[in-house]
């Protein structure tokens, strides 16, 4: 597969980016939406990549225009769960809170990274999205640019204003 000459891309292309990055994509929209049940979010991901093919000009790997895919489609489910929690405060006496401390959703991770995840989820959109981007998937700043749509150096000092502000709510814990 070649990127150059993305006009002739097809789904073929895009069943194989699954193979390739379905997983990062997986554990992206976790970490993203606060659910360990993404599974159809994922989905969403690769079908839209799939209508979407024409639109992909090669200029950036597949692998970042699937997280800016990943990263849009985030925002729409977060945006969809708070409609929803707005609709059952306003209509409905007895509701149940959803919230990332339900066991159900963050049976995937591991007790060490438990708080850790929360606290991220704590953290504003711009910082989540960085910081799971060039922290958790290791994405270099050209990748993480393009996915996020900013600049080289709005990703850097996003960045590093998310670990501060991370390490900050973590208590004070360095890793320098």
């Amino acid at each position: 597969m070649s990127v150059e000459g993305a006009g002739v891309l097809g789904n073929r292309d895009v069943l194989e980016w699954f193979q390739l990055y379905s997983d990062v994509i997986y554990q992206f929209l976790i970490y993203r939406t606060g659910s360990a049940d993404v599974e159809d979010l994922v989905q969403e991901v690769f079908i839209k990549a799939m209508k979407g093919i024409e639109r992909y000009e090669g200029n950036a790997s597949p692998k970042t225009w699937l997280f800016s895919i990943a990263r849009n489609v985030a925002i729409d489910e977060i945006r969809r769960r708070k409609r929803y929690r707005i609709k059952n405060l306003l209509f409905e006496s007895q509701h149940t809170r959803e919230t990332i401390n339900n066991p159900e959703e963050i049976l995937l991770l591991n007790e060490e990274n438990k708080y850790i995840f929360r606290v991220i989820q704590s953290l504003k959109a711009a910082y989540r999205d960085v910081l799971i981007m060039r922290g958790i998937q290791q994405l270099s700043v050209a990748e993480a640019a393009a996915a996020l749509e900013w600049n080289e150096n709005k990703v850097r000092s996003t960045y590093h204003r998310a670990r501060k502000a991370l390490k900050q709510r973590l208590g004070g814990i360095s890793d320098e």
